[in-house]
């Protein structure tokens, strides 16, 4: 079922996560954060902004965030930083929207800082990891606007997973009973992972999934995907297979969800999402919600616009909920996914903006 409050979103990235790429610098200066680190947090994304969006009409923003921007050391939360965090808190208060907070990158699991072991190979990482959404309960246990997403685009095992953060959320519940909480699957959290998800007696639990099919579409031609560079082609949407067929095969992989005497359409984006459609079908008394899915500006407009239309046509035909990324292009990252203007900060199309609201149509 819909997650109330919550039906249409935007999510917030490039402020206090992707913001510079950690990885290009030694690894004993990774964890500091600088004057210039400062001086982006406290620009970047203003009350304006949150205003802007409140007044676009959507409903509530995911804001991303990284462990190693938040936390000092291990259970210790940098203050400056968490008082941004309040700030933003306040701001979405005001403006009459619910906020998401997203652990956007966890150490051991997708984080620019290396670590001999993952998230789900240390005791150590674990506590940490729990510890943390301990803290962030305690602090805005009163604030019922604010959800705690425990963490983005999970890579382990589903078993592993499940365990943590079903630890995770027992902990924040003798803290913050009342809290919604999200927790996604395994894989990117892609729709697949929706299969091996754990479903547990708690109203005010959200699952959640990822949608980015197909790759070679919303991400065509960024920079970070060595593949896309190679390949090097516009892909439009929709269209007939044969162009995906041949990325494919120059590429080396197989499209699964793509009929080959059809096209790149809806029905292949049916295909992508069905395990989290079939998710949501068979448990209607769950929160379901698309927490993050969008395209590369690369892409023209109307591809993009069509694209947005078919996937939230059919989240909206199983009652699943959607937040949409991102609002702007994150710094010195060339996978610019940006919905509004990086300059005047306004929405980039009238029709982007209705199709994102959900005034969505049949093609």
């Amino acid at each position: 079922m819909q997650w109330k409050g919550h039906e249409k979103g935007m999510g917030i990235g490039g402020w206090l996560t992707n913001y510079k790429r950690f990885n290009c610098i030694p690894m004993d200066k990774r964890l500091d954060l600088t004057v210039g680190d400062y001086e982006h947090f406290d620009s970047y994304i203003t009350e304006k902004d949150v205003k802007y969006i409140a007044s676009l009409g959507f409903d509530h923003i995911r804001l991303g965030f990284d462990q190693i921007v938040v936390e000092e050391k291990p259970g210790v939360l940098r203050e400056r930083t968490m008082k941004l965090i309040d700030n933003f808190v306040d701001w979405c208060k005001g403006a009459g929207i619910n906020a998401v907070l997203n652990l956007h990158k966890a150490i051991g699991n997708y984080c620019d800082v290396d670590f001999p072991v993952s998230l789900f190979e240390s005791d150590e990482l674990k506590e940490n990891f729990i510890a943390l959404w301990k803290n962030f309960a305690e602090r805005y246990k009163n604030q019922p606007h604010v959800a705690f997403e425990l963490l983005n685009e999970v890579r382990g095992s589903s078993v592993d997973w499940n365990a943590l953060w079903i630890k995770t959320l027992s902990e924040i519940r003798k803290i913050a009973p009342d809290s919604y909480v999200v927790a996604g699957g395994n894989d990117w959290n892609n729709p697949p992972s929706m299969r091996e998800i754990a479903v547990v007696d708690d109203p005010k639990l959200v699952y959640t999934f990822h949608m980015y099919y197909p790759h070679n579409f919303t991400h065509q031609k960024g920079v970070l995907q060595i593949w896309q560079v190679y390949y090097n082609r516009d892909m439009p949407y929709p269209c007939d297979a044969k162009r995906y067929i041949e990325c494919g095969e120059t590429l080396g992989f197989r499209d699964d969800y793509l009929d080959k005497g059809g096209k790149m359409d809806i029905g292949a984006l049916e295909n992508a999402l069905l395990p989290a459609l079939n998710f949501a079908d068979k448990h209607k008394d769950k929160i379901v919600w698309c927490g993050e899915f969008g395209t590369i500006r690369h892409a023209n407009i109307a591809w993009r616009e069509h694209w947005m239309n078919d996937v939230i046509l059919l989240l909206k035909r199983h009652d699943i909920s959607y937040c949409v990324w991102n609002y702007l292009s994150t710094p010195n990252d060339g996978n610019r996914f940006s919905l509004v203007d990086d300059e005047n900060r306004k929405i980039l199309s009238e029709n982007l903006k209705k199709i994102l609201l959900g005034d969505v149509k049949e093609y």
